[in-house]
């Protein structure tokens, strides 16, 4: 039986779609999502329209990756949290929308973290409530299957190396995620999107 939070959450929640042509208003009316209406923010909301805007014109999953995720059977809704103002988000929530896309197995919604704190707090990284966070739920039993985010495998662990190491993230090192994320071109999260669906159903990468 699927959680009363996460119920709630997916009938609020939108669509892939629904969720870009906020990001372009936004941007077109000085604006961003969440209370907190700063020029920071509101900026970064800009700027991530236009990364939405480039990866969905130049994102490529490939051939072998297509068949895979083709073979995927199971009925499943991918519920993701998120911000306009989030920079990992901007990068990662395209690709879900291209590999949800091409399997009509897996319905793809998104919902507003600040809106939906609850459901965030069942979902913390690290203890935080880090975005774009990803929710995998059986349409069938409700349950939770797996989750994922709030950055790929590798941008994880490149994270996770700086902050070991000098404590915190600092702008330079935001700045060469950026680029991190504009060289890989989305394939490591299409690498461990692949690897979730692998898990629950094995053939799938026989």
């Amino acid at each position: 039986m699927i959680d009363a939070t996460i119920k709630e959450s997916l009938a609020k929640s939108i669509s892939y779609e629904a969720y870009r042509d906020l990001m372009y208003t936004l941007a077109e009316t000085n604006a961003t999502t969440g209370e907190n209406q700063s020029e920071a923010l509101i900026n970064y909301t800009k700027l991530n329209a236009r990364r939405m805007k480039r990866w969905d014109k130049t994102l490529k999953v490939s051939e072998a990756d297509k068949a895979r995720i083709l073979e995927f059977d199971q009925r499943i809704t991918w519920l993701v949290i998120t911000e306009s103002w989030c920079g990992d988000a901007a990068h990662v929530i395209p690709v879900l929308h291209k590999v949800a896309a091409l399997n009509p197995n897996i319905n793809l919604r998104l919902v507003e973290r600040d809106q939906n704190l609850d459901l965030i707090d069942m979902f913390l990284t690290n203890g935080g409530r880090a975005i774009a966070k990803l929710i995998m739920i059986d349409d069938t039993t409700g349950e939770v299957l797996n989750t994922f985010g709030p950055r790929p495998s590798e941008a994880t662990a490149l994270v996770n190396a700086y902050k070991e190491a000098h404590g915190a993230l600092t702008p330079e090192f935001k700045e060469d995620l950026q680029v991190w994320y504009n060289k890989n071109k989305g394939q490591n999260i299409i690498a461990d999107l692949t690897a979730m669906l692998c898990a629950l159903q094995p053939q799938v990468c026989s």
